[in-house]
């Protein structure tokens, strides 16, 4: 190559250098933005069910016979009784005396045996037994859910001071209150704890599971037109419209618009327009 020729390419490289160094300048005079990269995760899809317990079987214990009267009681509301066990005496008009026992195992719920009082096999139950201890959870669910809903399926309660306990569905309404647009499920508890009649409840019901891309809530935002996600793609932000499923812990499903490795804007923002160049800066693990 002669000297002419050696010069032209010096002066078309020196020509092409403030075009380079402006591009290789854009993107750290760009604002500096927290990204993370999109990763597949599961989410489980939950029915939230507040309600209270009511107990699934409640037997009252009644004298059979007239003219009794209350001589001893020996159990008290809230205790636990076996079957047979003998809950009060009664004497009768002659003098003589009858044993009043439990027909089942159970939480005596209420007593009314106050000694001297009179006893009689159409007044009020002497004493009222949930049956072997046993309750429901009656809740109320949105219309949208209740197709969810399946008997047996498991279910985790929290009840207000006794923890939390396994259940199961039992039944599913088959119609809705007009009023409130609620259908009330029932969920039989498995637990060995005492519980009380009437306490409060929440049931988490897992109805099934979904396995995508996941990104944070701060990551999204919300249009009257679309759901927007803001990518980065060679150091300047993109705008892709997405479809979101499932929420969990602060995260969301994306089911359509965003692949495994896409880099995210971790705080979605007005700010950020399409095409604005930025400085990425990968978000720490956990944060």
């Amino acid at each position: 190559m002669n000297r002419l020729a050696h010069a032209a390419v010096a002066l078309g490289w020196l020509l092409a250098q403030p075009a380079l160094a402006a591009e290789g300048t854009e993107a750290p005079n760009g604002a500096a933005v927290t990204v993370l990269t999109a990763a597949k995760s599961c989410f489980s899809d939950i029915v939230d069910v507040s309600g209270i317990l009511v107990p699934k079987e409640e037997i009252a214990i009644r004298p059979d016979r007239p003219g009794l009267k209350v001589a001893d009681v020996l159990v008290d509301a809230g205790e636990t009784v076996t079957a047979g066990q003998i809950l009060a005496r009664l004497t009768t008009p002659d003098g003589g005396t009858l044993q009043i026992q439990s027909t089942t195992a159970g939480l005596v719920s209420a007593s009314t045996a106050v000694i001297g009082a009179v006893a009689s096999g159409k007044g009020e139950a002497l004493f009222s037994i949930i049956a072997r201890s046993e309750f429901d959870f009656i809740g109320q669910v949105p219309t949208a859910s209740l197709p969810k809903l399946k008997i047996d399926q498991m279910v985790r309660i929290r009840v207000i001071g006794a923890g939390e306990m396994d259940g199961r569905v039992r039944r599913v309404a088959s119609t809705v209150e007009p009023n409130s647009q609620l259908g009330q499920v029932t969920i039989s508890i498995t637990s060995p704890r005492r519980l009380m009649s009437n306490a409060y409840a929440r049931a988490m019901i897992k109805t099934g599971e979904s396995c995508g891309i996941a990104v944070p809530l701060t990551a999204i935002l919300y249009g009257t037109g679309a759901t927007v996600v803001q990518i980065v793609r060679r150091q300047r932000v993109e705008a892709r419209r997405v479809e979101v499923g499932l929420m969990s812990g602060g995260r969301v499903e994306i089911r359509e618009g965003l692949n495994e490795g896409d880099v995210v804007v971790a705080l979605a923002g007005a700010l950020l327009r399409e095409g604005d160049p930025v400085r990425p800066v990968q978000a720490e693990v956990g944060k």
